[in-house]
């Protein structure tokens, strides 16, 4: 990875969690596919990562193969832009399928791996440290703090301590949705003796907004130790893109004015209130990912909200509630924006 793109990761960025493209008959659509990862570009984020949750983990599975075309398809896209654009790739799985999925990464010009652990309950803290450590030897790592209620695991203080120690670490991905956990990854890395190399991003989706305005303020050793959550890799993200990019410049701005705070976050329980209906934790989170696709489908940038799983659709009353916030939070939605270069961003090149 280039100086500029290190500069860009830690200086902070929008970065979407790249959702799939299906036909009805739950086909790889490489037109739309294609299209999300110009829309991204378009409404100036900062990088992609693919093959994560968002991306649906079924396309691993034997008989869908998936996994190969959508981290190609979004690359190929990715290289045509003339700004840095950072484009990381989620690891799943065990070690030797993890290992396998960093080196196709890495063969595609991906320039970190976002490393879940998601599965893997049956793996020790100091397994999951190595299977991170022998990732990092072929691609710097994303760590990846996934919420146990789509897949993840709770670690606890002295784990993230540890990986934070690993060189090949660059950033830390907090997404346990819980203001302990999340307090458990930052202190770990202030206290490591890599606090200056690694990046902090939100995936807190249910709390985007108060992330990106915390301080973290620990004393170590005697020593005052600040950090700053830098930007966010977000499933949320993935939607009404453009006016995340605006929000993390507006935000970075208040950060070095002091000004705007009691404005922005009561724009963030707006984005919270919107996220609800589009990651139904009212039904356990269960139509998170359908409700990510029923608002690109509004916008036109998918022909239909359709997941690999059949199982996973809009729960009871979760389409009404996307129609709410639409209604209540205009200022939120860039459909005009989507709607002036969608027919651009879905022809073949």
């Amino acid at each position: 990875m280039d100086k500029e793109k290190w500069a860009l990761l830690r200086e902070g960025t929008v970065i979407p969690a790249h959702p799939l493209a299906l036909t009805a008959d739950r086909q790889l659509d490489e037109e739309h596919q294609r299209a999300l990862t110009r829309y991204y570009m378009a409404s100036g984020a900062g990088g992609i990562a693919a093959g994560v949750h968002t991306t649906q983990f079924e396309i691993r599975e034997p008989g869908i193969n998936m996994l190969e075309p959508v981290l190609r398809m979004a690359a190929e896209e990715a290289e045509t832009m003339s700004r840095p654009f950072l484009k990381i790739a989620g690891v799943c799985g065990p070690l030797e399928q993890a290992l396998e999925e960093a080196e196709l990464a890495k063969s595609l010009g991906y320039d970190l791996a976002l490393v879940s652990s998601g599965g893997l309950i049956n793996q020790s803290e100091v397994q999951l440290l190595e299977r991170t450590r022998q990732i990092s030897e072929i691609l710097p790592v994303f760590g990846f703090y996934l919420q146990p209620s789509v897949g993840g695991r709770l670690f606890t203080y002295e784990f993230w301590r540890e990986m934070a120690e690993i060189p090949g670490v660059a950033a830390i991905k907090m997404a346990p949705f819980n203001r302990y956990q999340t307090l458990d990854v930052a202190r770990a890395v202030c206290h490591s003796s890599r606090r200056e190399d690694i990046a902090l991003y939100t995936g807190n989706d249910d709390n985007i907004v108060a992330d990106l305005l915390t301080v973290f303020r620990f004393n170590v050793n005697g020593q005052i130790v600040e950090k700053e959550v830098a930007g966010g890799l977000l499933g949320h993200w993935a939607v009404w893109t453009k006016p995340a990019v605006l929000l993390l410049e507006r935000i970075k701005k208040a950060r070095q004015t002091g000004e705007g705070y009691k404005d922005l976050l009561a724009l963030g329980t707006q984005i919270t209130d919107a996220n609800a209906a589009f990651f139904d934790p009212a039904h356990q989170f269960k139509g998170c990912i359908a409700g990510i696709n029923e608002v690109l489908k509004r916008q036109g940038l998918l022909k239909g909200n359709w997941c690999l799983n059949d199982s996973d659709q809009l729960s009871p009353g979760q389409s009404e509630e996307i129609s709410r916030v639409y209604k209540n939070y205009p200022h939120l939605h860039d459909d005009a924006f989507v709607r002036s270069q969608l027919n651009e961003w879905t022809v073949a090149r």
